[in-house]
């Protein structure tokens, strides 16, 4: 019997000491959990927020990259010919000198024709790539249009108009892809 006294006291103490040791657990929860609420709880709604104007700066952004590239690939479209049309000026330049050109013979006049001819063709190409002649006798100097050479005092004039042209400007489009040598009045 004095056994069975010792086993029960035994397990009496095991089972009180488990009790303890669940009572301690028990209390670091409580410290920990009072840890937690004591940190800064996330604001949640805050990071939503915040989350939802990032994507809509990023599809602000993308909208506006794409804005860009198709502006950009209009207008690489739009002036792809600009390159040649600025080498063809020249040859415009020369069939005008050449045209100039006065004779009484019967073959000169039949080349000039035929020189006619093909700058009308010239001129009529450009004009369908979208080339325009800048006007620049008679009307109002622009240095955005015009490259001003010779600046000369005039009675038959105002001042700051165009008053001869020594080289045709033109434009693509809207772009200036030569500006007219002028003279301009005083």
């Amino acid at each position: 019997m004095e056994e069975k006294k010792q086993n029960q006291n035994l397990n009496n103490e095991e089972t009180t000491e488990q009790q303890t040791e669940a009572v301690e657990v028990t209390e670091e929860e409580v410290v920990q959990a009072d840890l937690v609420e004591e940190a800064p709880t996330p604001d949640f709604e805050a990071q939503l927020a915040e989350a939802k104007a990032s994507e809509l700066r990023l599809r602000a952004d993308f909208d506006n990259f794409k804005r860009r590239n198709r502006i950009e690939a209009e207008n690489r479209a739009k002036y792809s010919s600009q390159t040649i049309v600025e080498k063809l000026l020249p040859l415009v330049d020369n069939l005008d000198r050449a045209l100039q050109i006065e004779s009484d013979n019967e073959e000169t006049k039949s080349v000039l024709a035929g020189v006619e001819m093909v700058k009308r063709q010239l001129v009529e190409t450009l004009q369908n790539e979208g080339v325009v002649e800048i006007p620049a006798v008679g009307e109002a100097f622009d240095p955005n249009l015009h490259q001003a050479v010779v600046q000369e005092p005039s009675e038959e004039h105002e001042s700051g108009v165009v008053t001869a042209e020594f080289q045709k400007g033109y434009k693509l489009h809207d772009r200036v892809i030569r500006p007219s040598m002028v003279k301009v009045a005083e």
